[in-house]
């Protein structure tokens, strides 16, 4: 017997990235495919004592149901951090645990979006946010991204011109995909314009803590005026994605809407691992921590660097980001970066084409590469195969295109 599924299950597809992952699960395998924080730097030992703490001395609590809002302490920590680190004054009562950043975009979509309405998003944005949304079949409109971030001129034009514009979404500390960090001025202008009208924007920020070079910038919502800025954060990238400890921060009366749909969707966040995270963060110094990973990241990232510069033809250009987990290559306009996945990956070397990152399905010649997971000599060796196989790519392409234009002579000849 054929079940019949919601219309919405027609357009839905599986994560490239996901399904990427499953072939990386061999450790022959070089990945640069996934978002992943390097499991050597988990601090192991400081959440055993952490996670003894709370099962000593509040187990029955930690172990039990929860309110839908999450773990109060964490909450005014987290509201405490906020507006002494990124200038965002907002109190405990406006910050939700969610489980992973990942629910707070789901969340989003249904408080939002319904079929046909339009989201405004960076060009290319966060294959993740596209999967959470796309559930809720909303029609996409890519702004250009340059080297400072979304170009607001081309985002007010869209503002005035499109219809039904409910949502903006941004990464704009080290962006995922791309790595690109907003300018200051590039986050004013772009709070300055969206606050002429009446649109909600999602501001993703789960890598502003992982800078390695240059000053901390202000977030998007630090200028928000009139509470239409809703900031995620998330412990994912710092601390431990396996807890899927995230956070959104938003005024009410949208964040008592969120917390109605929270309620609905899984009653409430972890309650064990909310209260490991904040007996963590009381007892430790997260700060140290980052520190340790801010040093290895930008090791390897600084190793990824020098492969590229070392191993790839000219003709390819990738970005050198400030912080964050990735960068962004842009290879020859004829080369299809699926094409070279799959020959990547007879080279025991993976990453995720470009084009999943585009909602419409488009610069298929680009690639996302993640330094963080790598350890330095599986790069530097990662990058070699990696450039191989673009180089075989090349050639194939260049003795193509010889014979045609042998062909194309012999045919002049003959005629």
């Amino acid at each position: 017997m054929a079940i019949q599924l919601a219309r919405r299950m027609e357009g839905l597809k599986a994560s490239d990235v996901r399904e990427i992952l499953k072939v990386t699960q061999s450790g022959e395998v070089i990945s640069f495919a996934g978002g992943l924080p390097a499991p050597e730097l988990f601090p192991v030992k400081d959440l055993a004592a952490a996670t003894q703490k709370v099962l000593e001395q509040e187990g029955q609590k930690a172990l039990q149901y929860s309110t839908t809002e999450g773990y109060l302490p964490l909450r005014e920590i987290l509201a405490d951090r906020m507006e002494k680190r990124c200038g965002i004054r907002t109190t405990a009562d406006e910050v939700l645990i969610t489980t992973g950043s990942q629910q707070a975009l789901d969340l989003t979509g249904k408080l939002l979006l319904d079929e046909g309405d339009t989201v405004l998003c960076e060009s290319p944005t966060y294959v993740g946010a596209i999967a959470a949304l796309n559930v809720f079949c909303p029609r996409w409109v890519e702004i250009p991204t340059d080297d400072e971030g979304m170009d607001v001129e081309a985002l007010q034009r869209r503002l005035e011109n499109c219809d039904r514009i409910k949502l903006i979404y941004v990464v704009p500390n080290f962006q995922n995909p791309t790595g690109i960090t907003w300018s200051l001025e590039r986050r004013r202008r772009f709070a300055e314009v969206v606050m002429r009208h009446s649109v909600a924007v999602v501001e993703d920020n789960p890598y502003g803590d992982l800078r390695f070079e240059g000053i901390p910038l202000p977030p998007i919502k630090s200028f928000d005026t009139k509470g239409q800025v809703v900031y995620l954060g998330t412990f994912s990238k710092i601390l431990s994605p396996g807890m899927r400890i995230g956070w959104l921060t938003a005024a009410r009366p949208l964040y008592d809407k969120y917390v109605i749909l929270k309620q609905g969707g899984d009653l409430h966040t972890s309650t064990l691992s909310q209260m490991q995270v904040a007996a963590y963060l009381e007892s430790f110094e997260i700060d140290q921590h980052l520190a340790r990973m801010r040093a290895v990241y930008r090791e390897r990232r600084d190793a990824m660097i020098r492969a590229l510069e070392k191993e790839m033809p000219r003709c390819v250009s990738f970005s050198r980001p400030a912080g964050g987990l990735f960068l962004w290559v842009e290879l020859p306009g004829h080369l299809d970066a699926r094409e070279l996945l799959r020959r990547s990956l007879e080279l025991r070397v993976a990453f995720v084409p470009g084009g999943s990152f585009y909602p419409k399905g488009n610069k298929e010649n680009t690639l996302r590469l993640n330094y963080s997971n790598m350890p330095v000599t599986r790069i530097e060796e990662g990058i070699r195969r990696l450039a191989q196989a673009v180089k075989e790519m090349l050639d194939a392409g260049a003795l193509t295109a010889r014979q045609e234009a042998g062909g194309a002579k012999l045919n002049r000849a003959q005629a």
